[in-house]
């Protein structure tokens, strides 16, 4: 198993490095910029460049270049505006998606937002363009041959990390650490029983271990 993290410089994606660095799993970090990569690969961490605004094709030659049999999506435009957003977080996901399918990559990991399926949320959130992208994402997803898991965690800190969360229903939002979502991410990477199944979740007392098991 090799995995492809795009977004792993985002702050959930370079703490799922350390995650899958602790656990052994092969992985090849996704970057936007030849600066991230020279960074990156001078602390001996296989790179791979993906450019999710540029066409089909050449996110296709990217994703086969990285060797990954299994795709985490966490990249996001990061609030860069809404057009941004819609390039990157929505189109730039379901391309990667139809790369997946093309080539043969089944199982794909997807960190989607708290809400993203309740839009009597989204006017509220401040962040809806943010929140529409994520919902179709979403939903491409679901309809796709792809062995997927969708995410959706709550409010993001930077706190220390408990690895313990609790499942939300989709009227409720608390907060919960980048850290333990990454622990979650490599739980779900390990553990097939996942496939095709959603969690929205925070900080809570249940182990996470035994949440995606």
């Amino acid at each position: 198993m090799k995995v492809l993290i795009i977004g792993a410089h985002g702050k959930v994606g370079h703490l799922l490095i350390g995650e899958l660095q602790s656990r052994n799993i092969d992985f090849v970090a996704g970057l936007r910029s030849q600066e991230q990569i020279k960074a990156y690969n001078e602390n001996n961490i296989e790179t791979q460049f993906i450019d999710l605004t540029a066409s089909l094709d050449n996110i296709k030659d990217s994703i086969e270049a990285s060797g990954a049999d299994v795709i985490v999506f966490t990249a996001g435009a990061g609030g860069a505006g809404s057009d941004l957003t819609l390039e990157i977080d929505l189109d730039g996901a379901i391309k990667t998606m139809m790369v997946a399918e093309a080539i043969g990559i089944k199982r794909y990991i997807m960190v989607s937002s708290v809400f993203s399926d309740n839009r009597s949320k989204w006017d509220a959130s401040g962040i809806k363009p943010y929140m529409i992208a994520k919902h179709y994402a979403d939903d491409h997803l679901r309809g796709s041959n792809l062995d997927y898991t969708i995410i959706h965690p709550g409010s993001l800190t930077n706190e220390d990390g408990t690895g313990k969360i609790k499942l939300l229903n989709s009227n409720e939002v608390d907060s919960i650490p980048r850290v333990d979502v990454a622990r979650a991410l490599a739980l779900i990477i390990q553990n097939p029983s996942t496939i095709g199944k959603e969690y929205t979740f925070a900080s809570g007392d249940q182990p996470e271990e035994e949440i995606f098991r």
